[in-house]
């Protein structure tokens, strides 16, 4: 048997696969689709939240080595109504909202879902939640900072420079 003859098998599972891949993109669903059909395509949300007015969110977290949140919300009658990647730059000033009692954990999970890190500095009394995404195919990191009663005080955003350095090794 030839090389390319036992190469055949594996280039059409590849190929497979990658077609899969695609199938399971939540950006890729349309606004309209049944929640049924949705997560026929999707499968299980890596967690699902109620929303104002009855209505659903599927989120799809690609965390924690990933770098997108996916949430499909779904009005009342259970129909897709829209999908946005929520680690974005753009959309952090519009979607956090820290300040005393306005934005807490629960909303910070509703929007990023779980952080990938968890972490605690001398200078903030309280925990700072970490996600990783991408800006210009740069990696990056997100801060959330967490006071000890729940209630997000700030966020900023830096380099992720430990993901750069092991993908050069």
């Amino acid at each position: 048997m030839s090389a390319v003859a036992r190469a055949w098998p594996a280039a059409l599972l590849a190929a497979a696969l990658g077609l899969a891949g695609c199938a399971g993109e939540p950006t890729r669903i349309a606004p309209g689709t049944s929640k049924a059909a949705a997560l026929q395509q999707l499968g299980a949300p890596t967690a699902a939240y109620p929303l104002p007015g009855g209505g659903e969110r599927l989120q799809y977290s690609r965390a924690p080595a990933g770098f997108e949140v996916n949430n499909v919300d779904l009005d009342a009658g259970g129909r897709v109504v829209s999908i946005r990647q929520e680690l974005d730059d753009r959309l952090f000033d519009r979607t956090i909202q820290p300040g005393v009692g306005v934005w807490r954990e629960a909303d910070v999970l509703r929007i990023y879902g779980r952080p990938f890190e968890i972490t605690r500095v001398s200078s903030f009394d309280g925990v700072i939640w970490s996600w990783r995404y991408k800006m210009m195919n740069a990696p990056r990191l997100l801060y959330i900072y967490v006071d000890p009663a729940g209630v997000v005080q700030r966020y900023h955003t830096g380099d992720d420079l430990m993901r750069d350095l092991f993908e050069r090794m």
